[in-house]
């Protein structure tokens, strides 16, 4: 270990959020693409201190400033009172949830510390980027005992410029991580899923030229099949200065120039350009280069639109058939965020004939999107807005716009996602409906080119499900989760039940199912078995086939996945069991069920 590695940053903090509103550090940005720049790589382990009781930020919590100091901590025999290490504590792995990495946190939530040492060598005229994939939920950074930047949300991406602070040598970071449950935060108090904290996703080293592009997008525009508009923007350049990209495949070489504020704008037609679809998932590598930035994307294109209650994929109608899952590893259980774990969960769709999945509930890790770009899998991409929030504090929903925003700006050049998702199953109020009309707002502000839904809790009156949620006057489509032959009824029930759609829009039953512990047999009147949940699927199959508006299904759920909310011993043990596949990796009746009913959809 270097010297570095013994240093322990004690920071005299607010604990007032958002972190980012602490003026010592500089705002994140995001940079799209990263992971097709050249990185180094800080994945692997790095040492940690929980702090229960967040002596590490000290002071008084109401207290706004920074007023701190840093100390060098290493204990000495002999020596003064040191009482944090960190070259003597343990480490966890990178990326990774501290819950499932450790007993003693497992059911940890609060506040702990990562350090990790590491060496650079610095080249002029270059910005150095710390990456992180994600961090749940509140992450504050610091390199070289300098406050760096902040974050707030859990599921997606940040970049901090440590240009200024990065030495010659031997460098080392500290990142405070809080994973606190709090009223104004997204998502709020209560999830059905776990709380995984810590540094979930890959964190690297991105190295970029004075002027660099941190974002772009190209779509193809609605009603055409070869009309292609899109832009490119370039961080410190000049206005005037020129972007080129390129589709060497089509043999296509556009060239624009950035406006003063920095922005290249594109628009092109491309002969015999392939549409992406699910049958024929056609990606284009593009080439983009502002002055010596070079950048390099694999991008479909296809439209999405809705008319009537139809939806439509390149101009035709298309029915969505789909499955729910969380972003939780298989067979290890844990936070999702390798490469193997997006080609088990997605293979698995695959192999139930989906051409949809929804990533339920948060932003799922980029290789899922990626992935489903090569397979043809349309994806449903939701932000945690969950259940019931503080709809009223303009802190939440500014951390709720932040999120959606964030989602956009990384995934709006992947084909396969089709649907941004404001939230799921929330409660009817006139401010929720306020709450969530500005965020459809910015959706569409911010990308125009997809549709907008929400996962919305069905209302039963008697055998009739109306669907009237005015939370749909806002939506392109409706999404909406019902339990029949679980909480609601008995499995014999389900057909009986009619649906009325007063707003004429397309509808995705977003989710339905039951609960069964793999391996667990008996009749199929007990419940938690393997046969009382696929007399459930069949069941519902009855009713679905004949709602005319149905445009998709993404039954509830993949793959069994830890909530703490689930203690049934024996059966659920900390484990939401309504997974078509066990934790474990088993298959169970209902698997093969829907297996069978997508197959015969197409025949």
């Amino acid at each position: 270990m270097v010297a570095m590695c013994r240093r322990y940053a004690l920071y005299v903090l607010s604990l007032a959020f958002p972190f980012f509103a602490v003026a010592a550090a500089q705002q994140t940005t995001l940079l799209v693409d990263v992971d097709h720049r050249p990185q180094v790589s800080l994945d692997g382990p790095w040492h940690f201190i929980a702090d229960p009781y967040r002596d590490g930020w000290g002071g008084n919590p109401d207290h706004a400033s920074l007023r701190g100091y840093a100390q060098n901590a290493h204990y000495v025999p002999g020596g003064p009172l040191v009482q944090y290490d960190f070259s003597r504590s343990p480490t966890l792995d990178v990326p990774g949830d501290w819950n499932s990495q450790k007993d003693s946190l497992f059911y940890y939530e609060g506040l702990l510390w990562y350090q990790r040492d590491f060496t650079w060598h610095s080249k002029p005229h270059t910005h150095l980027f710390l990456h992180f994939g994600a961090v749940n939920y509140a992450a504050s950074i610091f390199v070289n005992d300098v406050h760096v930047c902040d974050h707030e949300g859990g599921f997606t991406p940040f970049d901090c410029d440590i240009s200024s602070v990065v030495k010659d040598g031997d460098n080392f970071i500290v990142a405070a991580v809080d994973d606190t449950r709090a009223v104004d935060r997204v998502p709020t108090i209560k999830t059905d899923w776990w709380n995984y904290g810590g540094i979930t996703r890959p964190v690297s080293l991105v190295e970029v030229p004075d002027a660099y592009i941190d974002d772009y997008s190209l779509q193809l525009r609605r009603g055409t099949s070869d009309q292609l508009d899109g832009y490119v923007h370039v961080v410190g350049a000049d206005a005037g200065t020129r972007v080129a990209l390129r589709i060497p495949e089509l043999h296509i070489e556009q060239s624009a120039v950035t406006d003063t504020n920095g922005r290249a704008a594109f628009s092109f037609t491309a002969p015999g350009l392939e549409l992406w679809s699910p049958e024929h998932p056609r990606l284009y590598k593009i080439d983009l280069q502002a002055g010596p930035d070079r950048l390099s994307d694999d991008i479909g294109f296809r439209t999405i639109e809705v008319q009537g209650d139809q939806i439509l994929l390149n101009g035709k109608p298309i029915f969505l058939r789909g499955v729910s899952f969380h972003d939780e590893a298989p067979t290890r259980a844990g936070r999702a965020w390798s490469d193997q774990d997006a080609q088990t969960l997605l293979g698995w769709a695959h192999e139930l004939d989906c051409n949809f999945v929804r990533m339920a509930h948060y932003p799922h890790t980029e290789n899922e999107y990626r992935l489903a770009d090569k397979l043809g899998i349309m994806v449903w991409s939701e932000v945690p807005v969950y259940w019931n929030i503080d709809w009223t504090d303009p802190h939440t929903l500014a951390v709720a716009k932040q999120q959606l925003s964030e989602m956009i700006r990384r995934d709006h050049n992947h084909a396969a996602v089709v649907l941004w998702s404001l939230s799921n199953e929330t409660p009817e109020s006139p401010a929720r409906d306020a709450f969530l009309h500005q965020l459809a707002v910015e959706a569409r502000s911010e990308d125009p080119t997809r549709l907008i839904t929400s996962a919305i809790v069905t209302h039963l009156h008697g055998t009739t499900a109306a669907l009237d949620d005015p939370l749909g006057n806002d939506l392109d489509v409706l999404g909406y989760n019902e339990y029949l032959g679980w909480y609601q009824g008995s499995p014999s029930d389900i057909p009986n039940y009619t649906w009325q759609n007063p707003m004429g829009k397309p509808v995705i039953v977003s989710e339905f199912g039951a609960g069964a512990k793999a391996g667990l047999h008996g009749p199929d009147t007990q419940m938690f078995t393997e046969e009382y949940q696929d007399r459930v699927f069949r069941q519902q199959f009855l009713m679905l086939q004949k709602i005319p508006f149905l445009r998709g299904m993404t039954p509830w759920v993949l793959m069994d996945f830890r909530s703490p909310m689930r203690q049934l011993p024996g059966i659920q043990d900390d484990f939401n069991r309504k997974g078509l596949v066990s934790d474990k990796g088993e298959k169970k009746k209902a698997f093969f069920t829907l297996q069978d009913y997508y197959a015969h959809m197409q025949q």
